[in-house]
This record gives C-alpha cells, structure tokens and sequence, in this order.
C-alpha cells in the first residue's frame, strides 16, 4: 500500500481546491511608545531630540525611557543639533524587491552631534548624488529636511544628510 500519495501536476496543484489564492488586506498599528514619540513629533518640527541621563552624565539619540548603563529613567529631553558624524555606511545597489538601482542608495549610521556615547544615532541615508569614493567614515554631515508643510512625524521628515566640507 502506497501511502505517499499520488503527485500532482503543476496545473492539478493550482487549478483544483488544493490551493486558495486570497490578498488579504491588512492594518496594523505600532505603539512608539514615550520616548520615540516625542522623538517623532520633535522631528515633525525640525527638532532632534535625546534623553540626558542625570546619574551617568550622558546624552543619548534616539532618546530612551531608562538609561541602559545605571537603569535609572531618562525623562530629561533635550534639544541636539541635526549635525553629526559617519558612525558606519553601506552602498547598496539592490532594492527591497530584488532590482538593481542605477546609482547606490546609501544608508548610513550617523551619531548626532550632542551625544556622549557612539554609537548614539540612527540609520538614515547620505546623500545618494555624492561620489562614493568621497565618503568616509567620520565625516561631518547635517540633515536636509522635507518642507514643514510635508512632514508627518516620521524619521523620513529628514530626506537625507549631506556631507560638510572640511573646515
């Protein structure tokens, strides 16, 4: 007795009740929470905010509800510059669906001037018209924000950081 079964035709497999072709169409909702959010209206006002911590003497972006060196809360906000450094980049040259792009998207960890501890920044991207070979980590860039009129309070309210030059 054969109980594997009998094999199926592509045609079979797709075209019988064996499979069912649904679309769901799904909505989802995502607590920031505390600390992001008030991050996330910060930027909705061209503002970069951290949390400073009072026992360990120190700034950190994005902000924190506790400090994850002394665990005591961070609930002091302050203001940073949208200036800050090259922690780390990649030059990526595939899009989420797999095709290739013309010219590299570059995402880049950028540690916020104002902060303490490195890294103390957020993945973004560097301006993708800049020559690749010009970019290094540790170089200076500033934000280049959407005008006021776009933004929603998301991290993409910053389209991009540029690179300073050298002084």
């Amino acid at each position: 007795m054969d109980v594997r079964g009998k094999r199926l035709t592509l045609d079979e497999f797709m075209n019988t009740e064996l499979s069912v072709k649904h679309y769901p169409e799904m909505e989802y909702n995502w607590a920031t929470g505390v600390a992001i959010t008030k991050f996330l209206k910060g930027l909705k006002n061209g503002k970069i905010l951290g949390t400073y911590c009072n026992d360990c003497d120190r700034t950190v972006c994005p902000p924190r509800m506790f400090c994850e060196e002394c665990f005591n809360p961070m609930n002091h906000y302050v203001k940073l510059p949208d200036t800050g450094v090259i922690n780390t980049f990649s030059l990526a040259f595939i899009r989420t669906d797999a095709t290739r792009r013309e010219k590299a998207e570059i995402p880049a960890v950028i540690d916020i001037d104002g902060t303490s501890i490195s890294p103390s920044g957020f993945l973004h991207l560097i301006d993708e018209d800049v020559s690749h070979d010009k970019i290094k980590i540790g170089m200076k860039v500033k934000a280049v924000w959407k005008d006021e009129k776009d933004r929603i309070g998301d991290i993409t309210d910053i389209k991009f950081f540029e690179l300073l030059e050298d002084d």
